[in-house]
């Protein structure tokens, strides 16, 4: 936002001038002094004070201006949309487009490339941390049901066959899914292993599951 000239008796004037004029509150602006003015000398000379102002940058704001070059970059045409819990630091990014095939990659990873990117630039620029989530076309949440289902299935075939069974490298966000979706399972159990970024789950049958079968 560019900076916007305001006048007024005092430099304290001028600022209020600008507060009401951008609807905020004065510790919300960034300025600097032009001018203190002056009284003159019996109302003879007598000079404005002059300050140059706008409103601060937010987080939302520059991680809105860091988007907009990265996908020129990209050259892709992109809306976005930013949703932020400032009081539970969760910032939520939204893409809108008509490539966005693109961003999502094979198995989204694309999309957590981009999301990882954009993580480290957000928390450069804040104090404290901020879970940032990136989505487009609610591929989030369809990815999280495959997953769901994925695992289920797995775990059908580990105990129709009684032995135990690997998946697919996932990053740590997709194996907690799988955890999750098994973690009350009666006759199964899972675990990781493996080093990033090649980690995978394994499904297999509880200790004492083995004995009974």
């Amino acid at each position: 936002m560019e900076y916007i000239e305001f006048k007024g008796k005092t430099v304290d004037e001028a600022v209020t001038t600008a507060s009401i004029q951008f609807g905020i509150a004065s510790n919300e602006l960034d300025y600097k002094v032009v001018d203190k003015g002056n009284t003159g000398f019996l109302g003879i000379n007598k000079k404005p004070a002059v300050i140059m102002a706008r409103r601060k940058e937010t987080v939302v704001d520059k991680t809105e201006v860091y988007l907009d070059a990265l996908f020129k970059a990209m050259n892709i045409d992109t809306v976005v949309d930013i949703q932020y819990d400032e009081e539970d630091r969760n910032m939520n990014i939204n893409l809108t487009g008509q490539e966005m095939g693109i961003l999502i990659g094979k198995r989204g990873q694309t999309l957590d490339a981009l999301q990882y990117l954009i993580s480290l630039f957000v928390n450069k620029e804040s104090e404290n941390y901020i879970r940032v989530k990136l989505d487009t076309e609610n591929y989030r949440a369809r990815r999280k049901e495959t997953l769901e289902q994925l695992a289920k299935n797995i775990a059908i075939k580990v105990k129709r066959y009684k032995k135990s069974m690997s998946l697919e490298p996932m990053n740590p966000y997709e194996r907690r899914i799988i955890h999750s979706a098994l973690q009350n399972d009666k006759y199964v159990t899972t675990r990781s292993e493996g080093d990033e970024p090649n980690r995978y789950i394994i499904v297999e049958l509880k200790k004492y599951d083995k004995k009974r079968y």
